[in-house]
């Protein structure tokens, strides 16, 4: 089999985003004088949206201030998401080399679309991905397969020609949900048990090994 095209997860995929996400979420925490959250915390809470991101942040007494301080974190987050975020070691070149054979990229992430753009933006070019998808009303998070099959559609393509690239249970559950190959990142947010777990056909711990996998 041979793959064709690429979705990515962003965060704890492409981009060590961990840094940043702390600084928002403590910017909020410390506007209501709540215990603050160390980023091994925070690694731990990611990976289902902000909004599921902050309600875990919060102490348990005040989960119902939710929208108040995900607003603040949204806030504070888009005009600071790039002060300490950078892409992991390797994935540019890995994209260079994508690209030079001729594969289609794309990005899927349960962060909000307006940063999610923005960040891969940022940080590889506006033409790198033809498609990035981040959180979007009306459409299901991840791993509800409905914004891979809109991908696939806007791709021009199937499922059997797609690789799917994260680094949590919720990308490998999102990839067989989607029935795409999924290959899980061992430099991420989660670890090797839990991408095995929810699912990995494969694991890599570097990304210049995704191109091993490109015909399977």
């Amino acid at each position: 089999m041979q793959y064709t095209h690429v979705i990515f997860d962003l965060d704890g995929t492409l981009l060590n985003t961990l840094g940043d996400l702390t600084d928002a979420v403590n910017f909020s925490l410390s506007k209501r004088s709540y215990p603050t959250r160390t980023v091994e915390e925070v690694r731990q809470f990611v990976g289902n949206g902000v909004g599921k991101l902050i309600e875990r942040a919060l102490p348990e007494a005040h989960v119902r201030e939710r929208d108040d301080c995900l607003a603040d974190f949204r806030v504070y987050y888009n005009d600071h998401m790039t002060v300490r975020t950078a892409p992991y070691d390797g994935i540019p070149a890995l994209l260079d080399a994508l690209t030079a054979r001729g594969v289609i990229l794309g990005v899927l992430s349960n962060k909000y679309d307006p940063a999610s753009r923005a960040l891969v933006h940022h940080y590889f070019g506006k033409t790198r991905f033809a498609d990035i998808r981040g959180e979007r009303a009306g459409v299901p998070r991840k791993p509800d397969p409905t914004a891979v099959h809109d991908m696939l559609t806007a791709f021009g393509t199937d499922a059997a020609h797609v690789l799917y690239v994260g680094d949590s249970g919720v990308d490998m559950q999102t990839a067989k949900n989607a029935g795409l190959f999924a290959v899980g990142v061992t430099w991420g947010f989660r670890s090797r048990e839990i991408l095995l777990e929810n699912g990995a056909d494969v694991l890599i711990d570097t990304p210049m090994a995704l191109l091993d996998k490109l015909e399977l």
